[in-house]
């Protein structure tokens, strides 16, 4: 269902082209969303105000991207291939423990099978490679081209376009079925969906942070791990980006500012000073001072949330919408997790399958109750009075989980608390799936016991279950192991993934 290319003329008599939508922004929310719809067959427009490679905080993914996402984009292999620092947990000095903790991602069961891990990436690279994927799944990608304001049918009328300064600064216009607010935190373009953004009353904090070469590692296998590690202002994250680069930020309370006033070079220096475990892994390194990583920077206010996330003609996603705390380094999860939920949203009511209202208030309910989840657990870890254990508790009751509070705690922090099949790894979602089926098929069969199953039939349970979920896979139709669908609705009266994961369907 694509727009007209023929262009049509705007009152300046400049063309204006048309396009199925228009995504402002290229970070990873706009090109996992432009990717998911291009491949549909769709006319994407991308603009973005920088030149790639440009510099981007937030470096530390969590395997819900790196697998479940990637997957779907189809740039798994390249981002495997790409050399980042493998990630297998994280390491935390938090809480009323003395010394530091560390969890991995194989002890949850949705994250634990072929791929328990994920990456610590220069985002410069990252987020080239999923741009250069958009360019290849056929999205029109304009870099230095920065989004303006909406256009609207008329006066408060519905969102069909995008007025944006080119390279060279003329001002240009483009309409579409679809505008898509993923120009981060400074967007222009948030308020159009006529809701409001509401900053956070409990997580006012802000971040100070630079680049250093030769800080010490954790012991192997923990080499990779994202530490945190509490101090009497707030909290530090070490991110090991190569074998010689870390990114070393320090969270400081609002109530604490007095700590970063000053030149940021000589602020950081002291809150480092102030964090023992901190600075003994900066011990004999030194701060880099030259090119994209040369400046020690300082981001306030950043835990927020839009009252509305779209209008007829109008989606945020990633920080456009929302942000929180980057303890649990949610951001890019939340981006590309919003992406495509947007995306799924976008695809249905072009196909005319799901109407505009039933599609987009999935959206909106399925990421607003992603970013829910990373802000309750938020709020309880930020308790240093606890022990891990405690931790562990909390997120399994904010999950709600059947699972151990170990395995909750994980997988919430590993990104696929949801339930999603498409943030797992495929092969960790058959390998759930096969679980799920094996009891089902004992659950048919409970007059005969397992001795007697394994003594004289050792084969029969593979052979039942190989033949059950073929007919599944024939059901969906996707071939056997390919379960980005969903069985059952997500959240009440929603709607369904489908096995294809990029569109919805009803029950």
């Amino acid at each position: 269902m694509n727009a007209s290319t023929a262009p049509t003329t705007s009152p300046g008599d400049a063309p204006v082209t048309e396009y199925d939508v228009i995504v402002a922004g290229g970070g990873p929310a706009g090109a996992t969303l432009a990717t998911l719809v291009a491949r549909q067959g769709h006319r994407v427009l991308l603009l973005e105000k920088e030149e790639f490679p440009r510099y981007q905080i937030g470096e530390s993914l969590l395997p819900a991207t790196v697998h479940g996402i990637a997957a779907l984009l189809g740039v798994a292999d390249e981002i495997r291939d790409a050399g980042f620092t493998v990630k297998r947990g994280g390491t935390f000095r938090w809480g009323t423990a003395p010394e530091p903790w560390t969890f991995t991602f194989d002890e949850s069961p949705e994250l634990a099978g072929p791929a328990p891990y994920a990456y610590q990436v220069e985002r410069m690279r990252f987020d080239q490679i999923l741009l250069d994927n958009a360019r290849r799944h056929g999205v029109e990608v304009r870099e230095r081209h920065a989004a303006l304001d909406v256009l609207r049918e008329e006066p408060g009328g519905r969102v069909c376009g995008l007025r944006y300064a080119d390279a060279d600064g003329r001002a240009r216009q483009a309409r579409a079925r679809y505008v898509v607010d993923a120009s981060g935190h400074r967007s222009r373009l948030h308020q159009h969906t006529g809701g409001r953004r509401v900053y956070s009353e409990f997580f006012q904090n802000l971040a100070l942070f630079g680049y250093f070469t030769g800080g010490h590692r954790l012991p192997a296998p923990h080499t990779g791990n994202i530490l945190c590690a509490a101090f009497d202002d707030g909290w530090f994250w070490y991110i090991p980006l190569t074998a010689d680069l870390t990114s070393v930020g320090a969270v400081v309370r609002r109530d604490a500012a007095h700590a970063v006033q000053g030149a940021p070079d000589r602020a950081l220096r002291r809150l480092i000073d102030r964090c023992p475990l901190v600075r003994s892994y900066l011990a004999g390194a030194e701060r880099v001072t030259e090119g994209p990583y040369g400046r020690v920077r300082v981001r306030k206010d950043y835990s927020y949330c839009d009252t509305a996330f779209w209008t007829p003609g109008l989606v945020l996603v990633g920080d456009a919408a929302c942000f929180v705390d980057p303890v649990f380094s949610s951001g890019v999860h939340l981006a590309t997790y919003s992406g495509l939920l947007a995306a799924r949203s976008v695809n249905s009511v072009l196909a005319g399958t799901v109407g505009q209202e039933r599609a987009f208030a999935e959206f909106e309910a399925r990421y607003r109750r992603e970013y829910g989840l990373f802000y309750a657990f938020l709020a309880a870890f930020y308790d240093m009075h606890r022990d891990r254990d405690s931790y562990f508790w909390e997120a399994r009751k904010v999950a709600r989980c059947g699972a151990s509070e170990l395995e909750a705690f994980v997988a919430l922090v590993g990104g696929v608390a949801s339930g999603e099949p498409s943030l797992a790894h495929p092969t960790a979602v058959g390998a759930q799936v096969t679980r799920t089926s094996r009891a089902l098929l004992r659950a048919t069969a409970p007059d005969v016991p397992d001795a007697h199953r394994v003594a004289h039939a050792p084969d029969s349970d593979d052979m039942l279950l190989s033949t059950w979920e073929q007919g599944v896979a024939l059901e969906r139709g996707t071939a056997p192991g390919a379960h980005f669908g969903e069985a059952a609705p997500l959240l009440p009266g929603g709607l369904l993934a489908t096995p294809d994961g990029v569109h919805w369907t009803e029950p």
